[in-house]
């Protein structure tokens, strides 16, 4: 069990405890300290937009931020949303930070939007772009771009990203169906896959990513994480009362219902209705809950299921002490150092 890594996937989420901006990212640059001390693998900030609680709009900026206010830890994006923005500016941006941090940048990408139809329009500013799959060219140009390697008859053979191919952050697809771990099989990348989105599916399509992986330039051998809900405390109580809001949160989420940033208090009076409690015990299944025993168990038995010899925490605590205590527990039952 002690082989097993842990890692933070931050949202940068309003609480009720927060009351500015400011102090959500604050926040995330605290935690990340601590994951840097505890013995943590990677902290990673995801990509949202038009959201009225979350503040990780553009990642890279606290990806820059956190690198340089620790030591050890890897930084990086989980993900960014590559339709979203061109192969050439994430190649751009991205060696920079390897250039300003060697060694210590991670690039997740994803092919989802992150937000909504016209909010994806505002930021692309082209329904052709929205309308047709550009993922696969813009995923060639990419790894192209970072190794200056197109090929010869490509428009951007000419085009430098930068003026040292070595400058390239280690490189995760990520998914949560079939589509993403396609072009990891495809190219030869690590693979993320987000059980907190469909726990169902983790297990097969891990083992698939494992089972069909063939070596390439990127990666010699397999390279598979787990992304999984968990909140951890002293007790199974305690656990299950800092996930409440989380809880709540994702069932009405599930049901097309939602309340923005549940409280502890409307969490913990919920009353949920029958069709409200089938579904929270289906979302249960995303979530790994429990006193650090417990929990550690879990996460072992997940990691052998799904072959993975890594998992990241999609972090989703409302209580700062909490948060702290909870990473703090996890670190010791696991023996990260």
């Amino acid at each position: 069990m002690n082989n097993l890594k842990l890692s933070i996937l931050d949202l940068a989420k309003f609480t009720e405890e927060t009351k500015t901006a400011s102090e959500v990212l604050n926040n995330s640059t605290e935690i990340a300290k601590l994951a840097d001390q505890l013995g943590y693998t990677r902290y990673w900030f995801a990509e949202h937009h038009n959201t009225s609680m979350i503040m990780s709009m553009f990642p890279e900026i606290m990806v820059a931020h956190v690198a340089s206010q620790t030591d050890r830890i890897r930084v990086g994006t989980g993900g960014v949303m590559l339709p979203n923005h061109s192969a050439l500016n994430v190649a751009e941006r991205f060696a920079m930070l390897e250039a300003l941090h060697p060694g210590r940048i991670d690039l997740g990408i994803g092919r989802a939007p992150g937000t909504d139809g016209r909010t994806a329009f505002a930021l692309r500013r082209s329904w052709d772009v929205i309308k047709h799959d550009i993922f696969p060219d813009q995923l060639t140009e990419l790894l192209g771009f970072f190794g200056h390697n197109l090929p010869e008859n490509h428009p951007f053979a000419n085009i430098k990203a930068s003026p040292d191919p070595s400058l390239t952050p280690e490189v995760y697809m990520l998914g949560s169906s079939t589509g993403g771990v396609q072009f990891a099989l495809e190219k030869g990348l690590p693979f993320v896959f987000a059980a907190q989105i469909n726990a169902d599916l983790a297990v097969p399509v891990l083992k698939m990513y494992r089972e069909r992986f063939r070596p390439s330039v990127y990666l010699q051998e397999p390279k598979s994480i787990l992304s999984i809900m968990v909140f951890t405390a002293e007790t199974d109580e305690e656990a299950y009362y800092q996930a409440a809001p989380a809880i709540l949160h994702w069932t009405l989420l599930t049901t097309g219902k939602n309340i923005v940033n549940p409280t502890f208090e409307e969490a913990l009076s919920y009353n949920y209705s029958l069709q409200e409690e089938a579904v929270k015990q289906s979302v249960m299944q995303k979530f790994v809950i429990g006193s650090p025993d417990k929990v550690a168990e879990k996460l072992s038995r997940w990691a052998k299921d799904t072959m993975v010899d890594e998992i990241i925490i999609f972090d989703l605590y409302s209580q700062m002490e909490g948060r702290r205590k909870g990473y703090q527990l996890l670190a010791k039952e696991l023996g990260l150092s």
